[in-house]
C-alpha cells in the first residue's frame, strides 16, 4: 500500500500497539494477544533483539489480513532500509530524522517522525510528512500546535491509557500509541479496543 493509504488506516483504527518485548517469543506472544483482541496496528521497535527477523515474520504472517505492521525506534536511514526490506508499512522515529523521511518518501512508505516543539514539527512538514508522533504526550502542547499547524496529524505516545483516550482525540490526536500498558500479558486489551471504537 502507498503511504497515504497507510496514514488513512492509522487514522481509521486509531490505536497503535508499540511492541518492546525483551525477547522474540515475548513479542510474538504479545502480537497474538493484541490481534486476537482486535488491534489492527502493530509497531515493532528496533530496541527489540532480532527486530528485523521479528518484523519480517510478522509482516509475512499478517500480509493478507487487515493487520498493518510497522517499525519503531528507527534512528537512521540504514535501519529504515532494513525495516522496509523486512516489509514494514510504516516507520516511526523518536525524533525528526531527515534521511529516514526522505528514504520512506522515495519508496512511498509512511514515515512518522517524533516531534516535541513547533520547530521540529515545521521541519517534519518541510521534509514531506504531515503525520508526526508527539512524544511525550502533552494535551496542552497538542492543542497549541493544532492552531498554527491545522493540517498536521498527530499520533500521541507517552501518557496514554484506556481511561484518557477520548481526551487525546478531543485535543486533536489522529491516533495514539501505547506500549506496556497495552501490550503487557495482564493488559485488558479489549477495554482499549472498545474505548477506541467509542470515539
Amino acid at each position: 500500500m502507498r503511504k497515504d493509504e497507510i496514514f488513512r488506516l492509522i487514522e481509521k483504527h486509531k490505536l497503535v500497539a508499540v511492541l518492546r518485548g525483551s525477547s522474540a517469543d515475548e513479542v510474538y506472544a504479545a502480537a497474538e494477544r493484541l490481534v486476537a483482541a482486535g488491534v489492527k496496528l502493530l509497531e515493532i521497535t528496533f530496541t527489540v533483539q532480532d527486530a528485523p527477523n521479528i518484523l519480517r515474520s510478522l509482516c509475512g504472517k499478517y500480509k493478507n489480513t487487515d493487520v498493518t505492521v510497522g517499525a519503531g525506534t528507527v534512528l537512521d536511514s540504514e535501519t529504515a532500509r532494513v525495516a522496509l526490506l523486512a516489509g514494514a508499512q510504516f516507520v516511526v522515529s523518536p525524533a525528526v530524522c531527515p534521511d529516514v523521511i526522505k528514504l520512506c518518501n522515495r519508496y512511498s512508505v509512511a514515515a512518522i517522525p517524533g516531534v516535541a516543539t513547533a520547530g521540529e514539527l515545521l521541519t517534519a512538514l518541510e521534509y514531506g510528512t504531515d503525520f508526526v508522533k508527539l512524544f511525550p504526550g502533552n494535551a496542552e502542547l497538542l492543542s497549541a500546535l493544532k492552531g498554527p499547524f491545522p493540517n498536521a496529524r498527530f499520533m500521541v505516545t507517552g501518557g496514554v491509557d484506556e481511561k484518557n483516550l477520548s481526551a487525546w482525540f478531543k485535543a486533536g490526536a489522529s491516533a495514539v500509541g501505547a506500549s506496556t500498558k497495552l501490550t503487557a500479558p495482564n493488559a485488558d486489551i479489549k477495554k482499549w479496543v472498545d474505548a477506541v471504537k467509542a470515539i
